[in-house]
């Protein structure tokens, strides 16, 4: 008997998904930064055993889109919700359990088997103005009953994503819920994307750790050249912002900016492949590249 199946993980902005999906994996294929609104795209992320196949699907935040990029992202969460045998949504112990009631109330509908994970249970909770004050638990139990209250047939379970809290017992309770079924991709296949993808997510990632405010969701990463041989990796990459005073920002003064971007992302980049990088990095401008449709296509954000 072997068991495979799809395990789509979805949820509100910054509730820790990409660290559990990392967690889950086992590899590093989803950025996690402290910033909201960092995964783009749905990433698949495959777990091979003899005998099973779990295929984890990280997407975005579920938010309200504001512009084209915004919708193509809600696009990609929303399509996690069509194709799971088990979901796994994500909320932590501050989220009120009432955002994003739309999309909730979609999930509720699902047939398939719905793991709430009440995530960063080890965060220390202060009580709202003028509450009493309760224990970890009574504040933990007090939450679970809200949430049961809203999805009344998910199975509720308490975890830190960050600290390994509860990650085994929720992959035994996921091994249980998969159904009977051949492989969908070969056994050792660890992702859909291609090498191209990952240096582009880490680039971005650098980006979001080392620029404030609205530079890093203004920018987007092309890898125009990937060429291995057996000693190297010779990347040439484009990072696209929409106006020019943001171009300035990136590269900074003398360069000093960016250089130091291309220096992080060169050595995640060496630990990711296991081999020395040559990284080129150039930066232009793309006008409102946002709320392109066009320009979405060519950066990959059709959902379909």
């Amino acid at each position: 008997m072997h068991k495979a199946g799809f395990v789509n993980i979805v949820g509100n902005p910054n509730v820790g998904k990409s660290t559990l999906m990392n967690q889950l994996v086992g590899e590093r294929i989803s950025i996690a930064t402290f910033k909201a609104q960092t995964t783009r795209h749905r990433i698949m992320g495959i777990v091979n055993t003899p005998d099973m196949q779990i295929v984890f699907s990280d997407t975005p935040g579920v938010l309200k889109p504001n512009y084209k990029l915004q919708e193509s992202m809600l696009a990609f969460s929303e399509s996690a919700l069509q194709d799971a045998d088990v979901l796994l949504y994500v909320t932590d112990v501050v989220e009120d359990p009432e955002k994003n009631r739309d999309f909730l109330d979609k999930v509720s509908r699902m047939q398939v088997p719905v793991l709430l994970l009440i995530n960063k249970i080890d965060t220390p909770l202060t009580p709202p103005e003028g509450g009493k004050p309760m224990s970890p638990t009574e504040a933990l139990g007090e939450l679970v009953e809200r949430w049961h209250t809203l999805l009344p047939n998910a199975e509720i379970l308490p975890i830190s994503a960050k600290n390994k809290f509860g990650i085994d017992l929720l992959l035994k309770r996921i091994q249980e819920l998969l159904p009977e079924s051949p492989a969908y991709f070969d056994k050792d296949q660890l992702t859909d994307k291609p090498a191209r993808f990952f240096v582009s997510e880490i680039i971005r990632e650098k980006i979001l750790l080392y620029y404030d405010k609205e530079i890093p969701y203004s920018v987007e990463v092309s890898v125009e050249r990937f060429k291995e041989d057996d000693r190297r990796i010779h990347i040439n990459a484009v990072i696209y912002v929409e106006r020019d005073s943001q171009k300035g920002i990136i590269i900074g003064h003398q360069g000093v900016a960016l250089k130091k971007v291309s220096t992080e992302a060169r050595k995640a980049l060496e630990k990711f492949f296991g081999k020395p990088i040559f990284l080129e990095i150039f930066v232009k401008v793309d006008k409102d590249w946002r709320s392109s449709e066009r320009e979405l296509n060519l950066f990959g954000y059709n959902p379909e």
